[in-house]
């Protein structure tokens, strides 16, 4: 335990670092990639009958109480409605898993329900109908405060991801942070580039014409800088996005969120 202990003190003190650093460059300007859109976009995350994402949000409620599986039963078979059961619920996620050992963020959390209690078929990382439960899920925490859980059994993997965030990766030789915390609000093939907060996913891109996962735009950026993507749901994935919803803390929850 103490050998465990001393390898993850340079990844503690990597995102207590990181963390300072966050605080002193963002925390008095912080900022949703929503405020860094233009007016017509904004306009269009904002109207419910206009943002194509609530299509997804409709089939996930659909889903929602459909039965599925040998076990025969709904979401809502033991949910009851959502709007009450699942208030609150993304802005708490990844939360830590103690059946697998480390976090999980909400899509696994669905399948994982799915497989356990519905006894039916895992969904597909990016599938039509796991991105459309979580956006369902999701949107019923829609303008509550992001809300990183405190279990301290998290802290070495936020830590992972604090690192990852920091590090270079790819042919370019660039970092997350390369990015959206020395060039946020600049130009960057035609979009600006937003600081990397992950308030409103899943989210519709113009440039998908789709709704997509955090863990597709962050496969994105790796390809993009020339770097083999992690796989959909990784390990590591899952652990920047835990850091990343901790910059996030206390802002609005979006989804499902319009973005270039």
């Amino acid at each position: 335990m103490a050998g465990r202990s001393l390898a993850l003190a340079p990844l503690l003190a990597a995102v207590l670092a990181t963390t300072v650093a966050v605080a002193d460059t963002l925390e008095a300007d912080r900022r949703s990639g929503y405020d860094l859109m233009s007016p017509e976009l904004r306009a269009m995350q904002d109207d419910d009958l206009s943002n194509p994402g609530m299509f997804w949000v409709l089939d996930g409620e659909r889903l929602w109480q459909e039965p599925a599986g040998a076990a025969g039963i709904a979401c809502a078979g033991c949910h009851g409605d959502a709007q009450e059961s699942m208030r609150g619920v993304a802005a708490r996620y990844p939360a830590f898993d103690p059946a697998l050992g480390r976090p999980q963020d909400l899509a696994g959390r669905i399948s994982q329900c799915r497989t356990e209690r519905q006894e039916a078929e895992p969904l597909a990382r990016e599938s039509d109908a796991l991105l459309a439960l979580s956006a369902f899920v999701a949107h019923q925490s829609r303008g509550l405060p992001i809300d990183p859980p405190g279990d301290p059994r998290l802290q070495p993997f936020r830590a992972k991801g604090a690192a990852l965030y920091q590090t270079p990766i790819g042919q370019l030789d660039l970092a997350c942070a390369s990015c959206h915390d020395r060039n946020w609000g600049r130009r960057l093939g035609g979009s600006t580039i937003p600081q990397a907060h992950p308030t409103g996913y899943p989210l519709y891109r113009l440039e998908w014409q789709a709704l997509g996962s955090l863990q597709r735009r962050l496969r994105n950026c790796m390809i993009g800088v020339r770097a083999t993507p992690f796989d959909f749901g990784a390990p590591e994935l899952i652990e920047l996005e835990l850091y990343l919803m901790s910059r996030a803390a206390g802002m609005a929850v979006e989804t499902p969120a319009i973005r270039p």
